[in-house]
């Protein structure tokens, strides 16, 4: 049992430093995909309503591959399949020295994009359970769309979406496992290199296990208590009724 605390201890002789570096990664990566997906995936719902056929077609397309296509094909693509087109542009305008992008960005927009995919159908499940009524209000009262929309619509949005965008959030999460196969040391890194030079497979999985789960669990909590508060005013209108 003293071999497997030592394997786990913070110092030099043991792996607990380096799985707390790990999560931190972990966790900073998803907080870096969140805003940049969500806002992605806004856009891309917007675009499905919108009058225009070109830009619901991107939409479209773009859903469809996304939601289609693995995660780890996607990764694999943004970081060496784009970073060779960016380098060829980058030569082309000849610039000296390489363009090289870091594992830490690649794995942002790599799991931004798959992130933007599904939670764009959230964002139009929740703008289609919004009333027009909402917005014909708001316009009566002599606000411009984007007053409207920053105003009445996106409050009532969010409302809505949180549910599915907390599930999206959770899914986030275990993918960010994903990016140890281009060398970021995230939790997922961490443990199969520990377990390559200690041979101790369970322990050092059962211990990645562990930190994703309490990266749920905390999660979880805050998502449920989000919910709550966007949820009191309607909850207190609705029983007034």
């Amino acid at each position: 049992m003293q071999y497997y605390l030592d394997l786990l201890s913070f110092g030099p002789e043991g792996w607990g430093d380096e799985l707390l570096a790990g999560a931190l990664v972990t966790i900073s990566i998803a907080l870096a995909t969140l805003p940049f997906g969500l806002a992605l995936g806004l856009a891309i719902a917007l675009a499905k309503r919108s009058r225009s056929w070109t830009l619901r077609t991107f939409a479209t397309l773009y859903t469809t591959i996304f939601r289609g296509v693995p995660e780890l094909l996607t990764l694999y693509i943004i970081y060496f399949g784009v970073q060779v087109l960016l380098q060829g542009v980058w030569s082309a305008l000849g610039l000296p020295g390489n363009l090289e992008m870091s594992p830490f960005l690649a794995g942002m927009v790599a799991l931004g994009v798959v992130l933007a995919a599904f939670s764009a159908e959230v964002w139009l499940g929740a703008l289609n359970a919004i009333q027009k009524g909402q917005r014909e209000a708001a316009a009566a009262l002599g606000l411009t769309k984007w007053q409207a929309f920053r105003l009445v619509v996106f409050p009532q949005l969010m409302r809505v979406a949180l549910p599915g965008l907390g599930n999206n959030w959770m899914v986030l999460l275990k993918e960010t496992s994903l990016v140890s196969v281009i060398t970021l040391q995230d939790t997922m890194f961490i443990a199969t290199r520990a377990n390559v030079v200690t041979k101790e497979p369970f322990l050092f999985f059962g211990a990645a296990a562990l930190i994703y789960l309490f990266f749920s669990v905390i999660s979880t909590w805050g998502f449920d208590r989000l919910e709550d508060r966007a949820n009191r005013g309607h909850a207190r209108a609705g029983a007034s009724r």
